[in-house]
């Protein structure tokens, strides 16, 4: 269901309107009043190199009797690609995804590149819940070496490895103070295995404070 057309009249909108007390769409057009399922949404995030899509591989049989693992480099297509306001038109597509899979009744882990000034501030924030954010950083010549052991398709030269490092270490100084804050796992020596508990306790945590925040609202 995508939740930008309205159900009542048809209408398309560009501004979602939710409800204040309530997961509601509100249309502009029409004022019909369309409950929706507003689940949170769990971004697996860091720079290349520090194990997302390794990890994302293994999360979907550690969490697919609860969420959807999604790659977000699946919808990274010419028509997405476009750069302008920080690659908003690809964002804006990626909450809207998410929020139809939520739908289905399972929030979604999106795992790729992404921090929480790219989607905060989009009008289609409003068909979320609460976003977290977790960031797999490295030690810096750990991570300069796994990126130049990278095969020579991928196009890892220095100058895109110092801009990555660049960004790594932004993460690991900054990610914790931004709003809503980044949590840090470092992948530098940490088994494999033992990330994907990590990140897989991290999902189910956050899974089990929603539903106890829901719980207490719903209690009289």
């Amino acid at each position: 269901m995508d939740l930008q057309i309205c159900v009542g009249c048809g209408d398309r909108f560009t501004t979602p309107v939710v409800a204040p007390d309530a997961a509601v769409l509100v249309c502009a057009q029409c004022g019909h009043r369309q409950p929706f399922r507003r689940l949170p949404l769990f971004a697996l995030t860091g720079p290349s190199g520090a194990g997302k899509s390794t990890v994302g591989r293994l999360l979907t049989p550690a969490l697919g009797d609860l969420a959807v693992v999604v790659e977000q480099d699946v919808l990274w297509t010419a028509g997405l690609q476009d750069p302008a306001d920080d690659f908003r038109l690809f964002r804006s597509t990626w909450l809207r995804m998410a929020a139809m899979i939520h739908q289905s009744g399972r929030p979604v882990v999106l795992v790729g590149t992404v921090v929480p000034a790219q989607l905060e501030r989009l009008p289609e924030r409003a068909f979320v819940g609460d976003i977290h954010y977790l960031a797999l950083v490295s030690e810096p010549e750990a991570l300069r070496a796994r990126l130049r052991a990278r095969p020579a398709w991928r196009g890892w030269d220095e100058r895109r490895i110092d801009e990555t490092l660049a960004f790594n270490d932004w993460l690991r100084r900054e990610g914790p103070t931004l709003r809503p804050p980044v949590e840090l796992i470092d992948t530098t020596t940490l088994p494999q295995e033992e990330t994907v508990r990590a990140v897989t306790s991290w999902v189910r945590q956050g899974c089990a404070d929603t539903e106890r925040r829901s719980l207490s609202v719903m209690r009289p």
